[in-house]
């Protein structure tokens, strides 16, 4: 059996600038890493958007057949592939509707096509794509998935420009509602930089390392403080000296660095 360490990775924000392409410049210390431990790529999003951003690695670079694509939390797996002519296979997934039930998540539904309705005043764009339903897990993205960089940097400025952020204000009222309905089996946390992860308890970014019980893992995520979808794991394995906060991805360069050398120190 495979004992290889594991690093596991954030997307937007760590490997990627936010909604954007893989940094290839962190194909240097990456391929450095893969000599001595595996990769996971552990993010809130789907896989179709995990196969769109890291396109460049996962399907055309060498490092596929060490990385594991963990999208929704890690409550979707799949393995890398054993050769050239294999594509990535979903290993295992769970069910947020079978999990909570169906009136839970009824209501949980319903709360948000609310709350979004009432966004209509606001003075941001509106663009499509709101609630994204994605098997274990909901998104809720105010402005819409389909929002283009110009439109998604116009929320932003909205967002910021309340004295306590908009996102942390609808946050709290999301939370209110639902616990109400679904008595406190729904955790909500924010997603990037426009959105809202929903999901049930136990299911966050901590439910990836199910997936790797002989393994030691290590952990790189940018949003690890209260309310950020990466601090359960970045807590976890901080404790450890095995997690780490990355401010973009010219700071997770130095952080792979770091880690490949500490990998190695273990060894000799």
């Amino acid at each position: 059996m495979n004992k290889k360490d594991i690093v596991l990775f954030d997307m937007d924000g760590t490997l990627t600038p936010p909604r954007k392409d893989f940094d290839k410049e962190l194909f240097v210390p990456l391929r450095q890493l893969a000599k001595h431990a595996d990769i996971g790529i552990v993010t809130g999003s789907d896989y179709d958007y995990l196969n769109s951003q890291m396109r460049t690695l996962i399907k055309y670079s060498e490092l596929r057949f060490v990385t594991h694509l963990l999208p929704c939390n890690g409550t979707k797996h799949y393995k890398p592939p054993s050769n050239s002519d294999e594509e990535y296979k979903l290993f295992h997934e769970t069910d947020m509707q079978q999990h909570l039930g169906k009136q839970c998540f009824k209501e949980l539904m319903s709360i948000l096509c609310i709350l979004q309705s009432e966004m209509c005043y606001s003075t941001f764009p509106l663009t499509g794509h709101f609630i994204s339903y994605r098997g274990s897990m909901i998104n809720w993205c105010p402005v819409g998935r389909n929002a283009t960089h110009e439109e998604r940097e116009e929320f932003k400025k909205v967002d910021e420009s309340y004295s306590t952020s908009l996102r942390l204000r609808e946050l709290d009222k999301l939370r209110y509602r639902v616990n109400l309905k679904c008595n406190n089996k729904v955790v909500i946390k924010l997603g990037g930089e426009t959105s809202f992860d929903i999901f049930p308890i136990g299911w966050d970014k901590t439910y990836a390392l199910s997936h790797f019980k002989d393994r030691r893992c290590w952990f790189v995520g940018d949003r690890c403080g209260p309310n950020g979808n990466d601090k359960e794991i970045f807590d976890l394995l901080s404790k450890q000296g095995r997690g780490f906060c990355t401010s973009g991805t010219v700071d997770t360069y130095q952080i792979i660095t770091k880690i490949t050398q500490e990998i190695i120190n273990d060894k000799v």
